[in-house]
Parts: C-alpha cells; structure tokens; sequence
C-alpha cells in the first residue's frame, strides 16, 4: 500500500508525525507498513493508492491512475472540489469530527458569552482606565446556519443551556431543543429577529455570497454575527454596511475571502470587530489518525459505506 502526504503548508516534522502514526494504526489492523511519499514540487510522487491532502497545487495528482481514495485533512473540502485536483471517479473522504467539534463549541460560546455579558466592552473600558458597570445583554434568540457534525454540535450546546436556538440546513434535521428549519424557503424565517448569527454552512454554489445586506436585515438590531465556516459566504460590502448602520452590533470572524486577512483591509482595526486566523477548530492529529486509518481499513476490507464520503453534487 502506498500513501501520498500533500500539504504544501505543513509544519517541520508534521508529514512525519503523520506517517508515524498511520503506520502504527495500519499495521495494528493487519495491513502491514505503508509506503509513505511526502510529496514536494522536488519529488515525484511514485503510483499511490491513497492520498492525504491539504490545499494541494492543481498537479499535486497529476498521473496518480490507481488511488482508491483521497483525503482531507479537515472538514472543508471546498478547495478540493472546485480546483480538479482529484482524477475523475476517485472518491474523496473528509473528516467529520477528528476533535474539531468540541472546539467549534469553545469558540462559538465565547464569541456569545463575550458580547452577551459585554466583556468585549469592559476590556474597552479597562484600556481606558474607567470604572463602570454595563448591563448585560438578555439572552438572545441564536439561528446556527449549517446542522453538520460542527453546526449541530454548536447548535446543541447553545441549547443545552437553555437558549433559545434556531437551525437551519439543505435537509430536515431533528436536533433536541433546536428549532429546525430546512430549505431555501426557509432561510428568512430561521433568522427573522435573531440576536446572534452564527455561520457553520459548508462553501458550496449555494452558499457561496448568501450572507448578504438582506440577511443581515431580518436579524434583531444590534445583533451578533459570528463566521466560523468561510469568507465567501459573506458579502463584505454588505457586512460593513450592517456594522456601520447597526443592524450588527458586533462580529467576531475567523474566516475570510482572502486569507491571511490583508493589511489596512476594511476589517481589520474596527472596534466591533474580532478577528481570528482561521483556528476556531484545528485539526487534532490523533484522531484524525484514528478516522483515516479506519476508513483506510474499511476500505481495503471492501466496504462501501465508509463514514465521510463526500458527494460532490452536494459539495460536502
């Protein structure tokens, strides 16, 4: 069995850390040790059967004829899709938890704890050197846009303290304490009067733009919008425009069109505005070790349905 390693943005040591680790998985499930290729624009990739992949260049599998399958190494796969880095027919693979959900709920309660109790305007305060007492928000009505193993999870939490929670998704989804909401019809009633707004969709030519000034308007003034998912959702122009007018109040943002965000970009350096560089969910190597290396197995014992598989009609 050989395995291609593609991550052109991969830390020193971070392509080893996961040979290591898949050879110790595979060769525990009885499919002896893997070739591992580390590929860089200096080595040429021998044949593989699987592929590990992380925003690849568009010939990172250029003649690789006999993949089973490829993978990638988080939960986007919007870059994989729309690039043609996969040979036609070669079923791709994302990973559906691998520890990112926990943390997607980390973040996302702080983002709302933190404009809700208006910490976000008490560290203002404190840089100022002034003492004073700020009444907190009441608890908002929260829409989770995306019902996903991250959105769902979020959307749950939020719910199991007691919010009152809306979501939203493609399909019908039945989640305890979320008010389900499904289809494009359906999109304007889940945020009528939200407080906060929280972005958790895959990027598919759906999704692409749909955050735009109307969205924004059917929120609660002064509301809390919170991206976790990806930059081309939003319409900036738009988003600037509800920051300004005050339908949004605040927004915290660890995704956007173009990353790193640039300098002196609209975003950056507004008051009402946090931003994080793209880690509201790292990737947690062992177990997505774990979740490769099983399908890896399922896979070459013959099974069909193996957890992950992405439809590339649907884009996720």
């Amino acid at each position: 069995m050989q395995i291609l390693f593609c991550h052109p943005n991969a830390a020193p040591g971070e392509a080893e850390r996961w040979q290591a680790g898949l050879t110790a998985r595979l060769g525990a499930a009885g499919l002896g040790v893997p070739g591992f290729t580390i590929r860089t624009p200096e080595v040429a990739a021998p044949p593989a059967d699987y592929a590990l992949l992380w925003n690849p260049p568009p010939a990172a599998l250029l003649g690789q004829t006999r993949l089973r399958a490829a993978f990638a190494l988080g939960a986007g796969v919007d870059a994989l899709l729309g690039a043609d880095v996969l040979p036609p027919g070669v079923p791709l693979y994302r990973l559906e938890d691998a520890g990112m959900a926990a943390q997607m709920v980390e973040y996302a309660l702080h983002a709302v704890l933190r404009w809700q109790r208006r910490f976000d305007e008490y560290e203002a305060l404190a840089a100022r050197g002034e003492w004073r007492t700020l009444t907190p928000r009441p608890r908002p009505l929260i829409a989770v846009l995306g019902l996903g193993a991250l959105g769902g999870a979020v959307a749950s939490a939020f719910a199991g303290l007691g919010y009152r929670v809306r979501g939203w998704s493609r399909s019908p989804r039945t989640l305890v304490g979320v008010e389900g909401f499904a289809g494009p019809e359906a999109l304007m009633a889940c945020l009528d009067g939200a407080g906060v707004l929280i972005d958790l969709l895959p990027l598919t030519a759906g999704t692409r733009g749909l955050l735009d000034g109307r969205v924004f308007a059917q929120l609660m003034p002064g509301a809390l919008f919170v991206n976790l998912a990806r930059g081309a959702h939003v319409v900036e122009a738009d988003l600037l425009a509800a920051l300004a007018g005050g339908r949004l109040s605040a927004a915290v943002l660890d995704v956007f069109g173009q990353e790193p965000l640039p300098a002196g970009h609209a975003l950056r350096d507004r008051p009402e505005v946090t931003v994080t560089p793209h880690i509201a969910a790292l990737t947690r190597l062992d177990a997505a070790l774990d979740s490769i290396a099983a399908a890896i197995t399922a896979i070459e014992a013959g099974a069909t349905a193996v957890l992950g598989r992405v439809d590339p009609a649907r884009g996720y």
